[in-house]
């Protein structure tokens, strides 16, 4: 495989850090369109390759372009990650300590949840709770917002969850912190926010995972411990099916430290 960075690469890199997290189809029309402006090689199913060249690169720099799925509906994601930093460092510079604060604190409720989300009500109980500066509850909206905003959190229906580009940044951490609540997913290996759990042996599974795992079985059983799956199985949708010719926009990023461990 050709390690030589081309201009095409740069001009990907350069995309990418501006967004700082893609869809895989956006990530692939991408990969297309610089190309096909630089005049370098193309092969649609070659973006992971065209990925890992740029890696090389990155790798002195204590940086990585990962590939990651969203929990809700299974779909590919790229995130340009800074490994040097601790995930402090990386929000320090946006949050103030306390916006850190309550962003560990909806962490906790998070992780500690059956359902990996935690309501706007219990996170903005929170506010007048923070031990490094109290908050009032339209600051504490305002700092939601802005998690939402730089794609640390995602909002559903007035619930917080991780986002897929926080969950990719963040994975060592939140194992290393929540030992004995983050669980890795039976299928994909990678961390498990949202996810269904065995009640005989505890492992877990990303709903997109079961949802693809069960697709053909009429009588659903845990893939470690062979018990019945007494869950719904969820439906899946075909992700990165469409190829759009557009490119979004993007920003900036957060982290935690000294969260509790459980």
């Amino acid at each position: 495989m050709a390690t030589q960075m081309t201009d095409g690469h740069r001009r990907f890199l350069q995309v990418l850090m501006s967004h700082g997290i893609m869809e895989g189809s956006l990530a692939r029309t991408l990969h297309r369109d610089c190309c096909e402006i630089h005049k370098v090689y193309y092969a649609h199913d070659k973006l992971d390759d065209f990925i890992n060249v740029l890696n090389i690169h990155l790798q002195p720099l204590f940086m990585q372009i990962r590939k990651g799925m969203s929990e809700d509906d299974g779909r590919t994601y790229y995130a340009l990650v800074n490994l040097a930093e601790t995930e402090i460092t990386k929000m320090a510079s946006d949050y103030a300590e306390n916006e850190l604060e309550l962003f560990r604190k909806t962490m906790d409720l998070i992780i500690l949840s059956e359902s990996g989300f935690a309501s706007s009500t219990n996170i903005l109980n929170l506010a007048d709770q923070l031990k490094t500066k109290k908050m009032k509850k339209k600051e504490a909206e305002q700092v939601l917002q802005n998690l939402v905003q730089d794609k640390w959190l995602y909002e559903r229906d007035g619930e917080y969850t991780l986002h897929t580009r926080c969950i990719m940044e963040m994975e060592q951490y939140i194992l290393s912190n929540y030992q004995d609540l983050a669980r890795k997913c039976n299928i994909c290996h990678s961390l498990a926010i949202q996810s269904q759990v065995c009640e005989t042996c505890g492992i877990g599974m990303h709903l997109p995972c079961a949802g693809k795992y069960f697709k053909a079985q009429t009588e659903p059983h845990c893939p470690h411990c062979n018990e019945f799956w007494p869950h719904e199985i969820p439906e899946i949708n075909r992700p990165d099916s469409q190829l759009p010719s557009s490119i979004p926009r993007e920003r900036r990023g957060p982290s935690c430290s000294g969260t509790r461990r459980h």
